[in-house]
C-alpha cells in the first residue's frame, strides 16, 4: 500500500508540477496558450472580485482578510482537484489542466500552487525540498519585496 500510495504521489508530482519545464520533446502548442491565457483572465477577474465583496464588507479592516480567503480558496480547489485526478475520479487533458491549474487557479492565486507544490514535496518523501521551497519562497519572497520596494523607493543623486 505504501508503495502504491508513494507511486501515486509521484505521479501527482508529474502531472501537477504548475512549473513544468519544457524540454525538446515537449512543445507548448498555440492551443495551450489561449488556454492559459483565457483562464488567467478569469482567475483573476474573480480574484479581484472576491477581494472586493470581502473588503466592501470588512472595509475598516487593514488586515488583507481578501487575500487570505483568495489563498485559502485556491489551495483547497487546487487540492481537491489534484486528490480527483490522482484517485483517477476525474480525468482532464492536457490543454484542460492547463487551462484549470494555470489559468483559472493561476490566475486566482500562486499561492495555491506554492501550497500543492509543497504538498506534493512532503508528500514523496522529500520534506527537506519541501521545506526549502517554503523558505525560498516566504523568506526570499519578503526580501525580494523589500529589496525592490529599497529600489523603488530609492531617490536618485
Amino acid at each position: 500500500m505504501a508503495v502504491t500510495a508513494t507511486a501515486a504521489a509521484v505521479n501527482a508530482m508529474h502531472f501537477f508540477c504548475i512549473g513544468m519545464v519544457v524540454s525538446a520533446q515537449h512543445t507548448i502548442g498555440h492551443m495551450a496558450w489561449m488556454a492559459v491565457a483565457i483562464g488567467g483572465a478569469l482567475g483573476s477577474m474573480a480574484r479581484h472580485g472576491v477581494n472586493h465583496i470581502v473588503h466592501a464588507r470588512w472595509l475598516a479592516t487593514r488586515f488583507p482578510a481578501g487575500t487570505v480567503v483568495v489563498n485559502l480558496v485556491g489551495c483547497l480547489v487546487i487540492g481537491l482537484l489534484a486528490g480527483l485526478l490522482a484517485s483517477d475520479r476525474i480525468a482532464m487533458r492536457p490543454n484542460w489542466r492547463e487551462f484549470v491549474f494555470v489559468g483559472v487557479i493561476g490566475g486566482f492565486t500562486t499561492f495555491s500552487t506554492f501550497g500543492l507544490d509543497t504538498f506534493l514535496l512532503a508528500r514523496t518523501h522529500s520534506a527537506g525540498q519541501a521545506a526549502l521551497n517554503v523558505a525560498l519562497q516566504v523568506v526570499g519572497g519578503l526580501a525580494a519585496v523589500w529589496l525592490g520596494y529599497q529600489l523603488g523607493a530609492a531617490r536618485s543623486a
